[in-house]
C-alpha cells in the first residue's frame, strides 16, 4: 500500500510545468523525479533521476531522517549522515547557550564546528 500522493500525468502538463524531464530522456519515459513537501507545502528536496539510474531508498530515507530532525532542533547534519550518528550544532546557538540546549554533551572541532550526539534519541 502506498501511503503519499502519486501524481497521474498522462499529458505530461505537470511535468512540464514543474521541469519534471530529464532534458536527455526519450519522451516515453516515466517521469524520474522526487519530490518531498513538508508540512508547510515548501519543496524541501527535488531530486531528478536519468531513466537508466535506479532511486536510491536509503537515500531518499536519510534526508527524510535529516529533514524532520533538522526542522525540530537547532541541527544541521554533515555529509553521509546516518541516523543516530551526531549532528553540527547550529553556528547561531551560542556557545554558553549549548550545555541547556543539548544536554548529551557537545564536542568542539572549530568555533564555528560544535558536534553533539542526535538530540531526539
Amino acid at each position: 500500500m502506498v501511503n503519499f500522493p502519486i501524481i497521474a500525468d498522462q499529458d505530461r502538463k505537470v511535468s512540464e510545468l514543474y521541469d519534471m524531464i530529464h532534458p536527455n530522456s526519450n519522451e516515453n519515459f516515466t517521469v524520474r523525479s522526487v519530490f518531498v513537501i513538508g508540512p508547510d507545502k515548501k519543496i524541501k528536496l527535488i531530486i531528478t533521476y536519468p531513466a537508466s539510474t535506479g532511486r536510491n531508498f536509503d537515500e531518499l530515507l536519510r534526508v527524510i531522517d535529516s529533514l524532520q530532525l533538522t526542522a525540530n532542533y537547532s541541527v544541521a547534519t554533515p555529509a553521509n549522515w546516518k541516523h543516530g550518528e551526531d549532528v553540527v550544532i547550529a553556528p547561531a546557538i551560542k556557545t554558553e547557550d549549548i550545555p541547556a540546549k543539548f544536554p548529551k554533551g557537545h564536542q568542539v572541532i572549530k568555533p564555528y564546528l560544535r558536534m553533539t550526539p542526535q538530540p531526539d534519541l
